[in-house]
């Protein structure tokens, strides 16, 4: 066949090998394999054919175990069906594995494998999700590279098809799923000339039809369904045998050679490695380099894992093997051992050959596994009795699992160039190097790979781009720790990380700084200098925001630092990369106009022309640290915090985490990063302010509060605070204060400032960073009573947000409500919150969001899973009812006892007269504990109350989550909660789209609107939640967009807690999927423009009305007053439907616009306004 090169990642390789043999594509999104199924949405939007000359029918459903109802359904009837997903996802599916195997359908599911949610979750890499399904019958294949998976998905389409065996098809989540590789690409042609076309007529002649009906689905009893499953074995039995013969097709075709189990390294191996997945790629480095120096070593890949073949096993192992080393990349708690392990002492079991099997675990949660780390596995065969069940990539100082590490080998071939890109979440770093490997790969001979290291915040975490460019594939599965080129976009990072880590003498170093040469020497760090220098690091420098904010790019500057990274790392010609750059800019950005191409030419030739060549001074080698004063924070802070911020959490020791086992961590630790990456901080304008303190309202982050102090505290204030009289709070002065160091900069506070001339200016950072002292003074005076109503505007943020700093994008419309309802209620409020941006941002570790006020109440928060929040949140809410009823039966014997004095009495017969009221709850708990606490000791009743005076106060249960939570996957356990009748209050935080994986449609998308999933506009209008609510007569329910009328979506919240019942809320928050044009700044103004437009609606419905004889219904908005389509085309999510698909947008806009009336017509009727 005709070599076809490609740059793409593991899941676009899954989703272009799958679609030929796909009719019917059954989806849902998960991290991290949402990519698959948006590339066959995509594909199928523009009409690309499958093997049979159709396009692929593309269905998102609601959740993952309806995904897999969906795909057992179309297999059933005759169509070749195909579904994605990933860790939890995949478990869901679990049931319907079992029934599409029984029934020998030939169904492929692509595995993303992921770590599972157990003590705490993480979305990285590991094989417990896919160990999970060992058992369901399916067969289960195993790829270690993205060439891997290109080759071998359609291994597991084909042999699905001819051994009628359903395939598990998986690969490592992240490292393998977006690993970005130049690979061969197979033909269609040659793929669809490899399929059993008798085997696929034999499965269509066998789907369920009318015409020649059959049961399928039965119940047997005991007495044949033994029988009836044992009948089966002998397709498992072929199967070995037919993947071996599709992996020798695939071979023919290729040349690259595959087997059941392939076998890599010396013939006569001494010591050998098993493992599957993307381990191998690093072990196969190792084994080159350990037998280049003479030492006997090798390596067997396991591909098909089920049904795990003796006669495939045994066939390439070199007898001369004497001690083997088996790797899962799980973990199963309990168990004699882990999986792997297991089955390949099994094979062992009864044979002549016995060697050293010993096992051990690695890459758990995608933890980064070097060949230094294998070294370490071959060293310890090495012993005469090596060490069982160990762990590598960890030190164990608990249950001493863990290999020593030796050596620190390098194992790159000769001619890898190695680059390291720090970069900020949205600042573009990532676009440009997935951009630079692409142009590199696509327009050269040379061979390509990238990779992308986050951490877990949204837009405005940490990213690190991993880049390698050789002469020869590249199979360096693993983070460079060995660097010739190094960039850095955000020179806040020089204080924060060492960003200079592992680059190699001699190697390129690039930072993006407002610094002048002059400058440097004063505000680089002491240990820079000295690496710099004693390195031979050729450093430069560019003002590469200075450059954007002039060309007009604002604070897009990825454009310029990709420009000057190809001129320093010299890869390619500097002219070609130039031209190459700008000829993807016009494929980019050639729609939206030609100004704005004509910008992004400039950024390109600026990036070239800005650099600064620092001609370093050679004192820097001997630079001097100053002296850091010793900062008085937790233990927490000190031991876990500040090593995993700074990016060394991997060398954390084990026994860092005992008191941690149970994942239950402490609130409050997010105040302590002090990020400091905004580009641009308001400075208030204390004479321009009215002091409406809507700015603070606004604010995602809590970065920006109204603060008032004695006339004594704001003398004794550091130089610079600004104050001015109090209005409505006599004798005490008023002042913004504003976080410098963690104000992200969205600029939404400066939007929303009514005053006449702005009380809020965005200034440059590096003018503000001073100021940060102002803040930790102000912040540290005692709290003052709030001398307002707190449900007002002004009045609520006089109260202390318990939510403050969390890792949400800047200019997040799902915090300010979330903040807004911790200042409410939060020292008594219990969260529930689903799985999603809203969990993210809220419990990424090490840095917790939710805090205490200064009497260490807050926010009791905790996360369960995507599809069941409602019912845990219920959970919670039925434990606290049952252990306060319990309280309230102590209360009660302590009031009948002739002991309990008359005083004390009538402290309890408050409680519990008022004890299901929420205003005054605290106020009666404390009562009630100053009687307990002091009696405790004579009183046993007393004791009772006292130890468990944890249930006095009435708690405020609340239920947060997104709209893929409350619309699709737990809109069934939404809706049940809901009708239960009991009082807990849920909050949507309505983005749209699922905006934690990436933007995918959900059944909360309006049609025309363009997500993931949704590429040709979504057909189908929005869900109508809220009057699915309504239809129960007894669910408060509300429609609120905070920065549309922050008066109203206060008024909902106050009722809602109020309300003895289920309340549920749903908020309008723009989201950076949006694509609003207008910036990420403006975000509440967005959602004004959605209510004026009559996109988004405000309404209560609230049912004590109804028992007053009052109309339950209030219609809130009024009419609209601009043109729903203008809003539209607003935000890239509708107008790039113009772009992509001209003639029919207005069409889907005049739908939408029509759909958006009829509900505003509904309303108007409920709301008796006909």
């Amino acid at each position: 066949m005709t070599k076809k090169m490609m740059t793409m990642d593991g899941n676009t390789a899954a989703a272009y090998v799958s679609y030929v043999f796909t009719d019917v594509a059954a989806i849902y999104p998960i991290t991290p394999s949402s990519t698959m199924a948006e590339k066959m949405d995509e594909w199928a939007t523009q009409g690309v054919k499958n093997m049979f000359g159709q396009v692929v029918r593309i269905q998102e459903m609601q959740a993952e175990g309806g995904a897999a109802g969906a795909v057992h359904g179309s297999l059933q009837a005759g169509a070749l069906t195909t579904t994605y997903t990933a860790s939890q996802g995949l478990l869901l599916m679990i049931p319907n594995m079992y029934k599409i195997a029984g029934e020998l359908l030939p169904g492929v599911f692509h595995v993303a494998a992921r770590a599972l949610g157990t003590n705490t979750l993480c979305i990285f890499g590991d094989q417990r999700d896919v160990m999970a399904c060992r058992q369901t019958g399916f067969a289960m294949l195993a790829e270690a590279s993205v060439q891997e998976v290109m080759d071998l998905s359609a291994v597991a389409h084909l042999s699905a098809i001819k051994g009628r065996v359903p395939f598990l098809n998986f690969f490592d989540g992240f490292r393998t799923s977006h690993e970005i590789q130049k690979i061969e690409a197979l033909d269609y042609g040659d793929l669809a000339a490899l399929v059993d076309m008798d085997a696929v007529k034999a499965f269509r002649d066998r789907a369920t039809s009318p015409d020649h009906p059959t049961t399928k689905g039965s119940l047997e009893n005991s007495d044949v369904y033994f029988q009836q499953q044992e009948v089966q074995n002998k397709y498992y039995e072929a199967l070995p045998d037919i993947v071996e013969e599709y992996m020798c097709k695939i071979t023919a075709l290729t040349g690259r050679e595959y087997h059941p189990f392939t076998y890599y390294g010396a013939a006569d191996a001494d010591r050998m490695i098993i493992a599957m997945g993307s381990l191998c790629d690093a072990i196969a480095e190792t084994v080159d380099f350990l037998n280049a120096r003479g030492e006997k070593v090798g390596l067997l890949s396991v591909h098909l894992y089920r049904p795990f073949s003796e006669k495939y096993f045994f066939k390439y192992i070199p007898k001369t093997v004497n001690k083997i080393a088996v790797l899962d990349r799980t973990k199963e708690p309990g168990s004699v051992a882990e999986p792997l392990f297991l089955d390949v002492k099994a094979m062992y079991s009864g044979k002549p050959q016995q060697p050293v099997i010993v096992g051990g675990r690695a890459g758990l949660g995608g933890k980064d596994t070097t060949p230094t780390h294998i070294l370490s596995v071959f060293e310890n065969l090495k012993q005469d009795t090596p060490k069982d069940q160990f762990t590598i990539g960890i030190v164990d100082d608990v249950t001493f699992t863990s290999l020593p590490v030796g050596e620190d080998i390098d194992t790159t071939p000769k001619g890898t160039t190695a680059c390291k890109f720090w970069g900020l979440g949205s600042d573009g770093t990532v676009g440009a190097n997935k951009s630079a490997v692409k142009i590199i790969g696509n327009h050269t001979d040379m061979h390509a790979q990238a990779y992308f290291a986050y951490d877990s915040k949204k837009s405005g975490g940490i990213t690190v781009s991993h880049l390698r460019f050789g002469n020869e594939p590249i199979r360096s599965s693993y983070l460079i720790n060995k660097a010739a080129f190094v960039s850095c976009s955000q020179q806040s990072y020089v204080h924060k990380y060492n960003v200079l880590a592992g680059l190699k003498k001699g190697g390129s170093f690039l930072l993006n700084t407002l610094w002048t040469p002059e400058e440097l020497d004063s505000n680089l760090p002491a240990a820079m200098k000295r690496y710099i220098a004693q390195n031979d690091i050729q450093f430069y420098t560019i003002d590469a925001v200075s450059i954007a904010q002039k060309i007009g790019l604002g604070g897009r500057f990825n454009m310029i630092m990709q420009a000057a990274f190809f001129k320093i790392a010299d890869i390619i010609p500097i002219d070609d990369a130039v031209k190459y750059l700008k000829d993807a800019v016009v494929s980019s950005y050639g729609k939206k106009g030609q100004k704005v191409v004509d910008m992004n030419n400039a950024a390109i030739d600026n990036g070239v022309a800005g650099i600064v060549k620092i001609n370093v001074p050679t004192d820097w080698a001997e630079a001097k640290d100053v002296p850091q004063p010793k900062k008085d924070v937790p233990d927490f802070v000190y031991h876990i915090l500040e090593p995993i911020n700074a990016q060394e959490g991997d060398s954390l020791p084990v026994s860092t985490f005992i008191g941690l086992e149970d994942g239950a961590f402490p609130q409050g630790t997010a105040a302590y990063e002090k990020r400091g990456v905004a580009i641009n901080i308001p400075q208030w304008q204390a004479e321009n302010c009215i002091q409406c303190n809507q700015c603070a309202f606004v604010c995602p982050h809590a970065a920006i509060r109204p603060i008032l102090l004695t006339d004594e505290e704001a003398a004794a204030a550091p130089a610079g605070l600004s104050v001015k009289p109090a209005i409505g709070a006599a004798g005490l002065q008023f002042t913004m204060a504003v976080s410098v160091l963690d104000c992200l900069g969205c600029g939404s506070c400066a939007q929303v400032c009514p005053a006449k001339n702005k009380a809020l200016e965005m200034k440059p950072f590096a003018t503000q960073e001073a100021n940060a002292a102002l803040w930790d003074y102000v912040i540290g005076l005692p709290a003052k009573e709030n001398p307002m109503n707190k449900f007002t505007v002004k009045g609520s943020q006089f109260e202390q947000p318990l939510l403050e700093f969390s890792g949400a994008c800047a200019g997040c419309g799902e915090t300010p409500y979330a903040k807004l309802v911790t200042q409410l209620f939060g020292d008594r409020m219990m969260v529930a919150n689903a799985t999603g941006c809203s969990s993210v941002w809220a419990g990424s570790v090490p840095s917790m969001p939710y805090t205490t006020n200064a009497a260490g109440h807050g926010p009791g928060w905790a996360n369960s899973l995507f599809e069941d929040n409602a019912e845990f949140g219920l959970g919670m809410f039925l434990a606290a009812t049952q252990m306060r009823d319990k309280m309230a039966m102590d209360i009660q014997e302590a009031i009948d006892s002739p002991h309990t004095p008359t005083e004390a009495k009538a402290v309890f017969k408050e409680w519990l007269d008022h004890k299901d009221e929420s205003e005054g709850t605290r106020q009666r708990a404390d009562k009630v504990l100053a009687v307990v606490e002091a009696a405790k000791d004579a009183c046993p009743i007393c004791r009772r109350i006292y130890e468990r005076r944890d249930n006095l106060v009435k708690r405020s249960q609340w239920i947060f989550g997104g709209d893929g939570w409350a619309y699709d996957i737990g809109f069934g356990g939404l809706d049940h909660v809901l009708a239960q009748g009991e009082n807990v209050n849920v909050f949507v935080f309505d983005t749209e789209v699922y905006s934690n994986t990436g933007g995918q449609s959900s059944k909360a998308t309006p049609t025309s609107a363009i997500a993931k999933f949704a590429a040709g506009g979504k057909k189908t209008r929005k869900k109508d939640l809220g009057r699915i609510a309504m239809t129960y007569g007894y669910v408060y329910v509300a429609q609120v967009a905070l920065g549309a009328d922050k008066n109203q979506c206060l008024k909902a919240i106050q009722e809602a807690e109020a309300y003895d019942g289920p309340s549920l809320i749903i908020g309008y928050a723009p989201c950076i999927n949006h694509g609003i044009k207008a910036g990420m700044a403006n975000s509440q103004i967005e959602a004004k423009k959605a209510v004026d437009a009559g996109y988004w609606h405000l309404y209560r419905y609230n049912p004590t009305r109804a028992e007053q004889g009052e109309n339950p219904f209030i219609l809130d908005s009024k009419e609209p007053t601009q043109d729903v389509k203008d809003f539209l085309l607003g935000e890239v999510r509708y107008a790039s439907l113009k772009n992509v698909f001209p003639e029919k947008a207005d069409a889907f806009f005049d739908k939408t616009a029509a759909d958006m009336k009829t509900r505003l017509e509904s309303y108007k009727t409920l709301a008796g306004k006909e």
